[in-house]
């Protein structure tokens, strides 16, 4: 009985302790914020290649790549929508078992051009190893916006 109370505490401590608080995101003087040194992070913007991952590139109007974005993010599973700005996306990304929250931001510099990039950063809120879950994630939003670019 003893110990099926310690497994009891000890998992509600974990899980209360798994939603994380979020740190300040957002685009700073035209960047996103930089990764934990923690390797739970990937950044477009990154300067170190632990956490770097290439931006997504675009050519046509940025506002259509947004459109593209926002509706992959609707149809990905876990995800939600948090924060929609003319250059800027945020979407939470909520883990299946231990509701593990990572943050999603999609950066669009030059919305008034006709080709560019997008900058990209996935986060984990806490913990230290998110076993490549963020680049995997970013990687398959990648592939499915040149997917919907070649239709």
């Amino acid at each position: 009985m003893n110990r099926q109370i310690k497994i009891v505490l000890t998992s509600l401590i974990l899980l209360i302790g798994c939603a994380g608080t979020m740190s300040k995101l957002g685009i700073e003087n035209g960047q996103l914020k930089e990764c934990p040194t923690t390797p739970n992070c990937v950044n477009s913007q990154a300067k170190d290649k632990k956490h770097f991952i290439e931006p997504i590139l675009i050519t046509g109007h940025p506002l259509e790549a947004k459109k593209h974005i926002l509706n992959i993010l609707k149809e990905l599973k876990q995800s939600k929508i948090k924060v929609v700005e003319d250059n800027y996306i945020r979407a939470e990304f909520t883990s299946l078992i231990f509701r593990f929250v990572d943050d999603v931001e999609f950066y669009f510099p030059d919305i008034k051009s006709k080709e560019g990039l997008i900058h990209v950063r996935s986060a984990s809120r806490i913990g230290h190893s998110d076993f490549g879950v963020n680049r995997k994630r970013i990687e398959q939003i990648r592939s499915k916006f040149k997917t919907m670019n070649n239709e």
